[in-house]
């Protein structure tokens, strides 16, 4: 049988998740969502001001359930870290000389460090409305801060804090910062043989059209759309589209040069010129 990400045991234990006096139940499920899509599972509410469990949090979780279900509710803070060895406090006011200040990246790495050594780890996010106090600081062993930019002085909502830290954590856990759930499929470049004679193909449907001008331009022309053919690593397939494609633009095109100086055009193409 096929293993899956919920059948896997992990192998060190994710950050818990603690919101200080969430005030819309919307928010508490949105940050739910967020956590699910990044492998998080551990979420702690202290004092909310929304009853909860409630269906508005379970709505806007959509399929983070699981989240909402497993949530612990505290009355304070310090019963909510009590069984945790370190914790981190997310702000986005500056407090000098007050606690180690680091960005999320760098939290992460922490983080994910003190995990590998056994111990149990939590972030604190605080309220809507104004953050957290310093005393609530106080109580974590560093800060976390975004770079986010000064011309907007509004700070992150709830779930998109805690959907930045969650991506970090799982990030810090990829072997490459570049790694990614799928990738484009692997695509085998043209034989030489095949390309070349594409451009020969198409460079004489272009020099019958009179598209090489003036003639001592023709070089360069020349050059240059071999390197824009080549510089687009066609496939063989891809090659024997762009044929049909143009040979089907050929059966309805005039087919001698388009120049000013081109005979009166007939046939096909002065009919519909007269028609225009």
């Amino acid at each position: 049988m096929v293993e899956t990400a919920k059948q896997r045991t992990p192998t060190i234990k994710d950050p818990v998740i603690i919101l200080i006096e969430p005030q819309l139940p919307e928010n508490i499920g949105m940050v739910a969502r967020a956590m699910a899509n990044f492998g998080l599972t551990e979420l702690r509410l202290v004092n909310p001001r929304a009853k909860f469990p409630c269906k508005k949090a379970n709505a806007t979780a959509r399929r983070a359930g699981h989240v909402i279900k497993s949530t612990v509710v505290f009355k304070t803070l310090h019963h909510a870290v009590s069984d945790l060895n370190y914790v981190l406090a997310t702000t986005a006011r500056a407090r000098h000389g007050f606690k180690p200040v680091s960005s999320a990246a760098e939290a992460a790495y922490t983080l994910r460090l003190c995990a590998q050594n056994k111990e149990k780890t939590g972030i604190l996010f605080g309220r809507e409305c104004f953050g957290l106090s310093n005393d609530e600081i106080s109580l974590a062993d560093g800060i976390i801060t975004f770079p986010v930019s000064t011309a907007f002085t509004t700070s992150l909502n709830i779930a998109q804090a805690v959907l930045l830290m969650s991506y970090e954590w799982m990030k810090s856990s990829l072997e490459k910062e570049t790694q990614t759930c799928f990738r484009s499929p692997s695509v085998a470049r043209a034989d030489k043989d095949i390309l070349h004679g594409f451009f020969s193909w198409i460079e004489a449907r272009l020099d019958v059209r009179g598209y090489f001008r003036p003639p001592e331009r023709k070089e360069t022309m020349i050059t240059n759309l071999r390197a824009v053919l080549t510089r687009a690593g066609f496939s063989n397939a891809e090659i024997r589209l762009l044929r049909g494609v143009i040979s089907s633009l050929d059966r309805f095109s005039f087919q001698r040069q388009h120049g000013s100086d081109a005979p009166e055009r007939k046939g096909m193409m002065g009919k519909y010129q007269s028609d225009q």
